[in-house]
């Protein structure tokens, strides 16, 4: 393959063991190794918006990375030929953003947005629950397991970097409810920025933590393109974005001169009964609004991948915006919804206070209610926080049929599917 001076040595590090050369870009291995993952798999069965296995039509979580990934990519292709800061020898590799953009949502648990709260919740005393550091703790620590023993994939620095929304940790927030990663994993910050530490003199690895990577802004792109676009699109197929509701909507709303125009075209888009072709076109549309602005920030004299911003077109910003809020307010706030979500808390509350009174309150019952794997890893933990660590990681690994399955298992009498062993 032609090289990339976009990128050097130091981004292509791996974080942990090293790994044999192949005939691959390393940026290839941290994609391929994602996607043939157990935690890929399972977010097949991982609520986007609706339940995963209500409707074979709906997007999973799944199918959104999946769509993300490809939105990504044509992203980092279009700049690259449309930017004049970009070349053939100098562009933002593809195959990274790939493996960022199927990655970000590894970490987030069943149930959605919804299942996020309840176990951020139920984990405070050790450091909370979100989605975004549990994908740092997977890739990083426990994607693998054999013989009873976690690793992570080996991913490289700037692979690491592109997930990495957030580098605030835990503790340096007031009462955070999100956007931070655990304190633990200030190991893997360090591992991201320590060499840019010492480039621009500064002791404090933290001072980076408001920065993005080019990577990551790509890939927040990518699925707030792929989420207000699919979320719609959904919405009208599901009956919660009737003309009725959305007329009632716009009355209640009040719309202002600018918003008035893209409801009008919205109806329009409805009626004439082609949504899904249309939306595909606003897709194309979100990805040719991007462009690349040059920044100068702490990193930008010593890195590529920080001395470009993403800039997008103010009116695709605009677009996104209102059919974000159309999405919020007719269809996450709708009571079926809000119905599953508080269905999805009591599930995960309910599994949380067995594996408490198990095996992490110091009374413990003796009663083994995990698999073995889960059970002896909980059970051999050289500390109580690390027994909470182990508990938040299986918790956060389930897919929704599988919290279903062991709420069943443990609280409804009639159900017996002793075999189901998950």
């Amino acid at each position: 393959m032609s090289p990339n001076a976009f990128y050097n040595d130091y981004d292509t590090e791996p974080y942990g063991e090293g790994r044999p050369s192949d005939y691959r870009t390393p940026f290839q291995v941290d994609r391929d190794r994602i996607i043939h993952s157990s935690a890929f798999r399972k977010l097949q069965s991982k609520t986007q918006v609706y339940l995963s296995g209500e409707y074979d039509f709906y997007r999973t979580r799944l199918t959104h990375s999946i769509e993300v990934a490809q939105i990504g990519r044509s992203i980092c292709n279009y700049l690259k030929t449309s930017s004049p800061h970009l070349s053939d020898d100098f562009f933002i590799d593809a195959d990274l953003v790939e493996a960022c953009c199927l990655s970000h949502d590894l970490g987030h648990p069943p149930f959605g947005h919804g299942g996020e709260r309840a176990l951020h919740r139920q984990f405070r005393s050790c450091g909370g629950f979100e989605g975004n550091a549990q994908t740092l703790r997977l890739i990083a620590e426990t994607l693998y397991q054999s013989s009873n023993k976690l690793s992570g994939m080996s991913p490289t620095r700037a692979f690491i970097d592109g997930v990495l929304k957030y580098k605030s940790l835990f503790s340096e927030l007031d009462n955070p409810s999100n956007h931070f990663i655990y304190d633990f994993q200030s190991v893997c910050r360090d591992f991201v920025h320590q060499a840019d530490a010492l480039l621009v003199g500064s002791p404090e690895l933290n001072a980076f933590a408001k920065l993005s990577s080019i990577e990551c802004q790509v890939m927040d792109w990518s699925d707030d393109t792929a989420y207000c676009i699919n979320d719609i699109v959904d919405g009208v197929r599901a009956g919660f974005l009737t003309l009725e509701r959305l007329e009632a909507w716009a009355a209640s709303e009040g719309l202002d001169a600018e918003t008035q125009p893209l409801f009008d075209r919205f109806v329009t888009d409805i009626r004439r009964d082609r949504l899904e072709a249309i939306f595909s076109r606003k897709i194309g549309l979100f990805i040719e609004a991007c462009s690349l602005l040059p920044v100068s920030n702490s990193l930008s004299s010593h890195t590529n991948r920080y001395a470009f911003a993403l800039s997008i077109d103010s009116e695709a910003k605009r677009l996104a915006g209102f059919y974000k809020k159309v999405a919020v307010d007719l269809i996450f706030k709708s009571a079926p919804l809000q119905q599953m979500e508080f269905k999805g808390d009591r599930i995960l509350e309910s599994i949380f206070s067995a594996v408490r009174d198990c095996y992490l309150e110091s009374d413990q019952s003796g009663v083994s209610i995990l698999p073995d794997a889960v059970s002896k890893m909980i059970l051999q933990a050289e500390d109580m926080d690390s027994k909470w660590i182990t508990a938040r990681d299986y918790m956060a690994s389930l897919s929704d049929g599988q919290a279903l399955r062991i709420y069943k298992r443990l609280f409804d009498p009639e159900y017996g599917l002793i075999v189901d062993l998950e």
